[in-house]
C-alpha cells in the first residue's frame, strides 16, 4: 500500500508538472524568441544525425519548400562538418541559396565545396553554381560590368576543366550571353562619346568591340559606328575599309545599307586597305 500510495504521489506530481509547463510553454517560448542569443529555427535539429538532416532536407525539397531544405543542409554542415553528407549538404546549400536569390551566398557556399572537394563528382556542379550566382548579377549594360567578366570566367572554368559535363553547353550559352553584355557596354561608351564629336574616344570604344568581341551580336554596329566615326574624321581609307569588312561579312544587313550610303554622299565606295588594323580584324572574323 505504501508503494501504491507512493506511485500514486509521483504520477500525481508528474501529471501536475505536465500541466504547468503546458501553461508556461508560451512564455517560455516568448523567451526564446526575444532572445537574441536563441534561434528557434534551429531547435531540435541539433539531436539529429547527419544522415536524417540530409534526408529530411532532400524531402523539403522535393515537396517545394527550399528555405527549410536549405536549414536542414546548413544544420548538417555547421553540426557534422567532416561526415559524408556535410560533403554533400555543402552542394545542396549552394543550390538551395542559388534557388532562394542569394546568389553571394551560393557563390560562396560552392567556392568553399570547391576548395574542400575539389575532385569530386559534384565538382562540375558547384563550379556551375559559382558562374549562375555571378550570372544572376549581369545589370543592363548602361552599368558596371564586372559581373559579366567574373561569369565569363566563372563558366570557362566549367568549359574548360569539366568538359565532358552536363553543364558545358549552358555554361558556354551564359559565356556568350556576358561578352553580349562587355560589347554592348562598350557601344554604349563609344555611342556617348561619338554624340559629343569626341571620335578618337569613340573609335577605341569601337575598335575593343571589333577586336575582342568579333562574335557578338555587336559587331554589325561597331563596324558601321567606325565607317560613321572616321568618316567624320576625315580619315576615308579606314572608313572605307570598315565598310568593305561589313558588307564582306553581313552583305544584307542595314547597317552596311547606311554605311554604303554614306560613303556615297562623298562618291566613295567600300574598299579594303589590306594594311589597316581593321582589315586584319576582317580576316579573323571570316575565320571565326
Amino acid at each position: 500500500m505504501v508503494v501504491a500510495g507512493s506511485v500514486g504521489v509521483k504520477k500525481t506530481a508528474r501529471i501536475a508538472y505536465l500541466m504547468l509547463f503546458a501553461a508556461l510553454s508560451p512564455v517560455v517560448l516568448s523567451a526564446c524568441q526575444s532572445d537574441p542569443d536563441i534561434d528557434i529555427s534551429k531547435l531540435g535539429m541539433e539531436n539529429e544525425s547527419p544522415d536524417t538532416l540530409y534526408n529530411q532536407g532532400l524531402a523539403n525539397l522535393n515537396a517545394g519548400k527550399v528555405t527549410e531544405a536549405g536549414r536542414k543542409f546548413e544544420a548538417v554542415d555547421r553540426q557534422s562538418p567532416f561526415s559524408d553528407q556535410a560533403r554533400k549538404s555543402l552542394v545542396m546549400l549552394a543550390f538551395t541559396s542559388y534557388r532562394q536569390g542569394r546568389n553571394e551566398e551560393a557563390i560562396s557556399a560552392a567556392k568553399r565545396y570547391l576548395a574542400l572537394y575539389p575532385g569530386s563528382e559534384d565538382a562540375a556542379y558547384a563550379q556551375y553554381i559559382v558562374g549562375l550566382g555571378y550570372w544572376k548579377q549581369i545589370p543592363s549594360v548602361t552599368q558596371d560590368q564586372r559581373a559579366s567578366q567574373q561569369t565569363i570566367e566563372a563558366m570557362q572554368a566549367v568549359v574548360d576543366n569539366y568538359p565532358d559535363s552536363e553543364y558545358v553547353e549552358d555554361a558556354q550559352a551564359k559565356i556568350r550571353f556576358a561578352r553580349d553584355q562587355l560589347a554592348g557596354k562598350e557601344m554604349q561608351v563609344g555611342r556617348y562619346y561619338l554624340e559629343r564629336k569626341e571620335y578618337i574616344a569613340a573609335a577605341t570604344r569601337f575598335r575593343v568591340v571589333v577586336e575582342k568581341y568579333p562574335m557578338t551580336n555587336q559587331i554589325e554596329e561597331a563596324l558601321a559606328r567606325l565607317v560613321e566615326t572616321y568618316y567624320a574624321m576625315g580619315v576615308d581609307s579606314e572608313a572605307q575599309t570598315a565598310a568593305a569588312v561589313l558588307g564582306h561579312n553581313y552583305p544584307d544587313s542595314e547597317w552596311y545599307a547606311d554605311s554604303y550610303k554614306l560613303l556615297q554622299t562623298k562618291g566613295l565606295e567600300p574598299r579594303e586597305n589590306s594594311g589597316s588594323w581593321i582589315a586584319r580584324a576582317g580576316r579573323r572574323l571570316m575565320g571565326a
